[in-house]
């Protein structure tokens, strides 16, 4: 008897593993918030295609970053990304203090954590965050922003 539940249990294994390994990756659980995005200053626009993604912080995030101070613990960046006109997602990073350990060395961007939101703000676990950290990456240098240039020179109304 034992030799078979042996099998069985081996089997079931190997089938876990491909069906895990054949499955998307999906966000995980992060610190990361919805801010209330009426709060946040929009600082840029980029388009991608039929793609606009509004990009938003905080003024104290921009000014920071404008007197070549880090950017604050507490501080969220969004992404609204629109499509046809209406909000198709949120794009989330948002800096507290320590957040980095909650990582591996290798994929820490500072403080900073990442989620993705749905239109109704709940979390899209559907999106892929690890990706989006691991691409952040390469902006170490910018305080792990694409658009850290364009917060630099904003100029506020």
């Amino acid at each position: 008897m034992s030799n078979i539940l042996k099998t069985f249990g081996a089997a079931a294994v190997v089938a876990t593993t491909v069906l895990t390994v054949g499955m998307q990756v999906h966000a995980e659980p992060t610190r990361a918030t919805m801010p209330d995005i009426d709060r946040l200053v929009h600082y840029t626009t980029v388009n991608r295609g039929e793609v606009t993604e509004h990009i938003m912080t905080t003024r104290e995030a921009i000014e920071a970053v404008k007197a070549g101070q880090p950017i604050p613990n507490g501080t969220h960046v969004a992404l609204v990304d629109y499509r046809d006109g209406k909000v198709f997602r949120y794009f989330i990073m948002e800096k507290g203090e320590n957040w980095g350990q909650d990582y591996d060395e290798n994929r820490r961007t500072a403080d900073w954590q990442f989620q993705w939101f749905k239109p109704d703000g709940t979390i899209n676990m559907d999106e892929n965050t690890a990706r989006c950290q691991r691409c952040h990456t390469s902006r170490s240098d910018r305080d792990f922003l694409y658009t850290f240039n364009e917060m630099r020179r904003f100029e506020f109304e």
